[in-house]
């Protein structure tokens, strides 16, 4: 069920607007407010996933509920009616954060595009900020060595800015790690973070993921998709994987850092998009443009910022400190008591090659807490912990 409220004075406008929405889809709930207060107050009290709001208003005009909407509740997606005279000010309210104008009277197709486009782009800040909360206490960095309280720093004095960030690392070193903890002390922490694994994502649908795509534009674009840079305007969109991105989808995310603009795959309308873009890969970019299989100048566009992470072998003495952390979150995960492990276990760790490095180890300290003892000895490494 998506609840939507309509804020218009013309109760004439009022009634067609929700006809057409009511018998456009049996799940939409329309709700009605005749002036800009009401309406205020109305998003106050009650939870809605979509606002209609006329732009000249009495008493309260339609740029102040804007204002005033978007410091209650910032998640809700705002589309403009204009009059034939605001189309200036229309188009100022996008900059204020409006999702979309239509103008008066509304065209049908356009009306109802935009109410799905909108409805499409706060289901996935919803899912987003759900998962945000389920995982941001799985993202604490663990360790004081020297690599990384440096990555710290760099974090630290990054965040702040809007600067574009290139990770590397091998895999299971933890990149993503460094992508949430550059959002959330960002002062775009509030908005969503956006996460795409690249490699993830087959060649052929990867733009579409990105970009979102209108209907018609392939065989199963049944109807119009915001992709995923729309969904984290405002926030950080993270592009993991990267150096497994298509040289066309790349051509895409250029121009989106370039001119902050990108298009839906089928469309011919530009839309403007605020995003930071953190990217990530295990691959050497600079190999993988000599064999032009990535684009130079996107290298030059990501790696403004430049952040190196260690595999788990150049970084051994944080090894007890994360065996500590992770054998205290599978017990709290499994219901159990904390296991102990040894000074002698633990020197064994440490002198362990780590080729998964963090992923491995989490995995490592799993199995030795399910299969070793009241406390973790030396011997239950050499039993449970080899390859």
């Amino acid at each position: 069920m998506s609840k939507i409220l309509i804020i218009e004075d013309e109760a004439a406008i009022r009634r067609v607007l929700t006809k057409i929405l009511s018998e456009e889809n049996v799940t939409y709930i329309v709700d009605e407010a005749e002036d800009g207060f009401q309406g205020v107050e109305k998003v106050k009290s009650e939870d809605y996933d979509l606002i209609l709001c006329d732009i000249k208003m009495p008493k309260m005009d339609g740029v102040e509920v804007l204002e005033m909407v978007k410091k209650i509740k910032p998640e809700i997606p705002i589309v403009m009616i204009s009059g034939h005279g605001d189309l200036e000010t229309a188009i100022n309210t996008m900059r204020l954060g409006a999702f979309d104008y239509i103008s008066k009277p509304p065209d049908l197709n356009r009306l109802l595009n935009t109410v799905r486009n909108a409805l499409d782009r706060k289901q996935l800040v919803i899912e987003n900020k759900i998962l945000k909360k389920k995982v941001s206490k799985n993202y604490e960095m663990i360790g004081d060595s020297e690599a990384i309280n440096h990555i710290k720093s760099m974090i630290d004095k990054v965040a702040l800015t809007d600067a574009r960030v290139l990770i590397t690392g091998p895999n299971g070193t933890g990149k993503e790690l460094v992508a949430h903890q550059l959002h959330e002390k960002s002062v775009r922490a509030t908005a969503p973070m956006i996460e795409v694994n690249c490699a993830a994502i087959p060649s052929e649908l990867i733009e579409s993921e990105l970009f979102g795509h209108v209907k018609g534009a392939f065989t199963s674009a049944i109807k119009d998709r915001a992709g995923k840079f729309e969904a984290a305007d405002g926030g950080t969109i993270f592009l993991d994987e990267i150096g497994d991105m298509s040289l066309s989808a790349q051509a895409k995310v250029l121009r989106a850092l370039q001119e902050n603009v990108i298009q839906r795959v089928g469309a011919d309308k530009d839309i403007k998009v605020n995003v930071r873009v953190v990217a990530a890969t295990n691959k050497d970019l600079k190999k993988e443009i000599e064999a032009g299989r990535f684009r130079e100048d996107l290298y030059h566009r990501l790696a403004v910022i430049l952040i190196k992470v260690p595999a788990l072998n150049d970084r051994r003495e944080d090894i007890p400190a994360l065996i500590a952390h992770f054998a205290t979150k599978i017990a709290l995960e499994q219901g159990t008591v904390v296991k102990n492990f040894s000074e002698a276990a633990l020197q064994l760790l440490q002198e362990y090659d780590w080729t998964g490095n963090i992923r491995e180890l989490r995995n490592v300290v799993e199995r030795l807490i399910i299969l070793g003892g009241t406390e973790i000895s030396e011997q239950d490494v050499k039993l449970f912990a080899s390859k």
